[in-house]
């Protein structure tokens, strides 16, 4: 098969096989690995699958803790021409076979992540495209699969090949320069396989290093689970920058920060709840180191609050702080914004600017501001011509193929009159005059109330600037009026209370009380039109439902919020 003139993702094996040969880039338990030692293990374990009969156009599904070897699979598929396909361990068995069978893999990985879970109950029956299995784990499989596929390990596919570094990089590729097949996350509806190329990550990875700065001095931590874009995108742009690589099974405050201080990690990757949970357990150390290395932390996700932005600064000083808006089907990032640079006075002058920022016209806000485009990526809005407000599409290199199963690739779809190759994001927002894109929210997310249009993240955004507010989710109920309702659910943060008409609190906790009334008055002061304020307000006690991705679970909030409102409207 010929090759594609974008490049292909395992370019980056020549760079750390020479320029950062005796460094260390991978450290995963006890185990360190120069740049050579882990060319090497990559291309013992290609030359092992192709000798097994591995070769392009095949699927391998992985479903495993994020390893060392996680990532030298990902490379060494994508050097025989196969397709990576991750999958979620936390996945029921439903999702995970219904998956599978979608994608028809040759050969499936794991480890431990998935003893006990989907895989104890996986057949033979089930996905008959399997021909291997191999296991991560020093483990045994279950013997039911012992008895129906070839079961492998690592070691074993390598072992002949090992210390071969002076094997020829000769790539091989899948049709239409295929890299992996990455799920959406899911937040509604069954998760879909996006079909990603080799350009897209490897211009996904240029544009973090240009805007984040990764670079060959990083040490990065990954906080992301490597079966979603945003772990994926960023292990492959520190792969290409030649940094080292923290490894840790799956991200656990305490195991977090334990390698944030031994390894002095200087860049990492968070959403808002990977953020909060960090936050509040450096607050209980009585020292801090890692407020001396860490240097960059990019955001996705979702936005930071400011209070958890505030906390962000306090306890990394040193890093620069982004955030980015992407969606797996873009290959994670669009769009960067710098929220706090040490090394500028005026980023929080800036971030304040734009938070201040106030209606364009009497009945249309901004939304929010998730910065420029990165420079591959193409950004239009197209509106019906009332107002700049309106979908949100893109095109360019980062865009993926199609979904997996479908025959229409989804860059030939075409959404204006006269304009081909544009992917319709879903998402609603403008673009001002400076180039930033304003995210007003989803288009399938919207709440019907009273004739008019509610965005969730619209209103979100502004609540989140409440000091008392840690986190938010509006979700529209069903309403005989209304036809939907929308009602806020929040968590506040520590030490705030909330106050109903019955409550009381002593005056010296004055300033730190909530209630119904003191947010819609807020809301009214941020100049939220009237039918957008939410209709009620409900305290979260537990932590929100949300996708290992760390986006929130709208369906499962709004089944919780139906469920928990129904006895009190029967009782009036």
């Amino acid at each position: 098969m010929a090759n594609f003139s974008e490049g292909h993702i395992c370019h980056c094996l020549r760079h750390l096989a020479t320029a950062r040969r005796n460094a260390v880039i991978t450290i995963s338990g006890n185990r360190q690995k120069t740049g050579k030692q882990f060319v090497e293990d990559v291309l013992s374990l290609a030359r092992g699958l192709l000798e097994l009969g591995l070769g392009a156009g095949h699927v391998v599904a992985i479903s495993a803790f994020n390893s060392d070897m996680y990532l030298e699979w990902l490379l060494a598929i994508a050097f025989v021409g196969g397709i990576a396909a991750p999958l979620n361990y936390r996945w029921s068995f439903e999702e995970a076979r219904s998956a599978m069978q979608l994608v028809r893999p040759v050969m499936l990985i794991t480890d431990e992540s998935c003893q006990g879970g989907w895989y104890s109950n996986l057949r033979s029956n089930h996905i008959p495209s399997l021909r291997w299995h191999v296991s991560l784990s020093s483990s045994a499989p279950s013997s039911h699969l012992i008895n129906t596929w070839n079961v492998l390990t690592t070691e074993m596919l390598r072992k002949q090949y090992s210390g071969k570094s002076d094997l020829p990089l000769n790539y091989r590729w899948a049709r239409e320069g295929a890299f992996m097949i990455c799920f959406t996350s899911g937040t509604s509806g069954r998760p879909k396989g996006v079909t990603l190329t080799h350009a897209a990550l490897i211009v996904q990875s240029l544009a973090k290093l240009a805007t984040v700065g990764f670079s060959e001095n990083d040490i990065y931590l990954h906080t992301a689970p490597l079966c979603h874009i945003g772990g994926i995108s960023s292990a492959m742009a520190m792969l290409m920058a030649g940094g080292c690589h923290v490894i840790i099974p799956k991200f656990e405050p305490k195991s977090a920060l334990v390698a944030i201080e031994q390894y002095r990690v200087t860049a990492l990757i968070t959403v808002p709840a990977i953020m909060a949970d960090l936050i509040s357990l450096i607050r209980r150390k009585e020292t801090w180191k890692g407020k001396e290395t860490v240097n960059k932390i990019l955001n996705g996700g979702g936005g930071l609050s400011v209070g958890l932005l505030k906390d962000a600064i306090l306890f990394f000083p040193r890093a620069k702080l982004l955030t980015a808006y992407g969606m797996t089907e873009t290959c994670s990032s669009m769009t960067f914004m710098t929220l706090h640079d040490p090394r500028m006075e005026t980023s929080s002058q800036n971030l304040n600017t734009i938070s201040d920022k106030k209606h364009t016209t009497a009945h249309q806000t901004l939304g929010v501001c998730v910065g420029k485009a990165a420079p591959h990526v193409e950004l239009k809005i197209s509106t019906d011509g009332s107002s700049q407000v309106g979908s949100i599409l893109t095109r360019g290199p980062h865009v993926m193929l199609r979904y997996w199963g479908t025959q229409t690739p989804t860059k030939a779809i075409s959404h204006d009159s006269g304009d081909e190759n544009w992917l319709d994001t879903g998402d609603v927002g403008s673009i001002d005059e400076n180039g930033n894109l304003w995210l007003v929210g989803r288009l399938n997310g919207k709440i019907k109330s009273g004739g008019e249009n509610i965005y969730p993240e619209e209103v979100e955004a502004i609540l989140l600037q409440h000091p008392g507010i840690m986190s938010i989710a509006i979700v529209g109920i069903p309403d005989a009026r209304l036809t939907e309702m929308a009602i806020a659910c929040i968590q506040l943060r520590k030490n705030w209370v909330w106050s109903n008409a019955s409550s009381k609190h002593s005056a010296k906790n004055e300033e730190l009380v909530l209630s119904s009334e003191i947010l819609r008055q807020y809301c009214r002061e941020k100049n939220i039109t009237g039918f957008k304020i939410p209709k009620a307000f409900i305290v979260w006690e537990k932590s929100f439902p949300v996708t290992t991705s760390g986006k929130i679970k709208r369906d499962q909030v709004r089944r919780e919020v139906i469920s928990y409102l129904q006895p009190l409207q029967s009782s009036l």
